[in-house]
């Protein structure tokens, strides 16, 4: 059965990450995505790509469920045929600066006066009306602007990037939410819109969630910061032969966790007894915690804690994941033959739907690889493709 969103057309100018992901995501769902890369396509096609030149891990993460077209936009012919495909298409999606868009003739208004409903998204690494709206912008850049670096300076001694490229990933998912959102509102009104989703403010809305913290009653003076989240001493927990992840969270939880643990004395001790007075004392409290922890094994913690309904989980490397019984049980790693790479193995589609399930329909194409074949169904003559093609405007 189709996806939830068979019928729509996305036309992806996006490259990297972000843009791809919120992409992916659509497609997933059922949208007939369209990547549009330079002849020299997305830089990660290139990136540990080895003996697959132009598909590398990366690429082929972010990229199924999209057919490629290549378009040097420098030219042209090439924008001209970009403008004959958005005539037919749902939603354009960039994330140039807007200088750089707005060079290459591809703006809103350009858009909208060959699609008067159209979704134009711009993903940016700053909104256009602050200071910072002509800067570069890459994770690296947001994690340490945005303050998630320097919250790993309590865990490392010194600012820190995570080790994921987390502001790529949520700002792609605030792409996808925000396109769904527009479309919903076009099919209500009829009415195309212009959306701006800028990195920088989509990872401190998505950060400050609880580090507004006394912030939000105090906005000159008040304290910034979950003091439970950054404490030093929330970690998975050594135990005698690993780590474990233990976390009562309930006044109920951790009396249970200290009648586990036999400790009786800090099930009475009043610093303990309620989430306000726990707060207060969570230096203490976590450091109590580790000290329990490191006196049994990993498998009797998990054992004893589940017995008592304590929340505990086990600490997996990423190669454990392959492993893991219940990512096993749901198939979230599927295996699929893609026509040039052979067997390849992707993370499927987490939602489950009753009626319209996400699914992957393709592998992530080959750089080119359906220039010919939407340029056609754009209602390109094969001669004007031809003129593409001697051009070197597309492949």
């Amino acid at each position: 059965m189709p996806g939830p969103l068979s019928g729509l057309t996305v036309l992806d100018l996006t490259s990297v990450v972000m843009g791809p992901f919120a992409t992916q995501i659509l497609g997933d769902l059922g949208a007939d995505i369209i990547k549009i890369e330079s002849p020299h396509g997305d830089i990660m096609r290139h990136m540990g790509a080895s003996d697959r030149p132009t598909m590398g891990p990366i690429h082929v993460a972010v990229n199924r469920n999209k057919r490629s077209l290549v378009l040097d936009l420098q030219q042209p012919l090439a924008r001209d045929a970009l403008l004959r495909l958005a005539a037919g298409a749902d939603v354009f999606l960039h994330a140039m600066r807007p200088d750089a868009i707005d060079r290459l003739g591809l703006s809103y208004e350009t858009l909208r006066a060959v699609r008067s409903d159209i979704v134009y998204c711009g993903a940016y690494g700053y909104g256009n009306a602050g200071p910072y709206a002509l800067e570069p912008a890459y994770d690296d850049m947001i994690q340490g602007v945005c303050g998630l670096a320097a919250l790993n300076e309590n865990l490392a001694g010194e600012p820190r990037f995570t080790p994921t490229v987390v502001g790529d990933k949520v700002s792609g998912l605030t792409v996808a939410y925000s396109i769904l959102a527009a479309l919903l509102h076009r099919s209500r009104t009829g009415e195309g819109q212009y959306l701006e989703v800028p990195m920088f403010e989509s990872m401190v809305s998505f950060l400050m969630i609880e580090h507004m913290w006394e912030r939000t009653f105090d906005r000159e003076g008040g304290l910034a910061g979950y003091p439970r989240v950054i404490s030093q001493l929330r970690k998975p927990h050594r135990t005698l032969d690993g780590y474990v992840c233990v976390l009562p969270y309930t006044d109920r939880n951790w009396q249970d966790f200290f009648n586990v643990a036999d400790r009786l004395d800090l099930a009475a001790d009043s610093r303990y007894a309620t989430p306000g007075s726990r707060s207060e004392h969570y230096e203490e409290l976590y450091g109590t915690l580790g000290e329990i922890i490191a006196m049994r094994t990993t498998a009797e913690w998990i054992a004893s804690c589940k017995a008592a309904n304590i929340p505990v989980a086990p600490v997996n490397r990423l190669e454990d994941l392959f492993d893991d019984p219940h990512l096993r049980q749901v198939g979230t790693f599927v295996s699929s033959n893609h026509p040039t790479l052979g067997t390849i193995t992707q993370v499927k589609p987490p939602t489950n739907f009753s009626l319209t399930p996400a699914e992957i329909r393709r592998g992530a194409p080959q750089l080119g690889e359906h220039s010919r074949e939407v340029l056609r169904q754009a209602g390109l003559t094969d001669k004007e493709i031809a003129a593409l093609v001697a051009s070197r405007a597309t492949v």
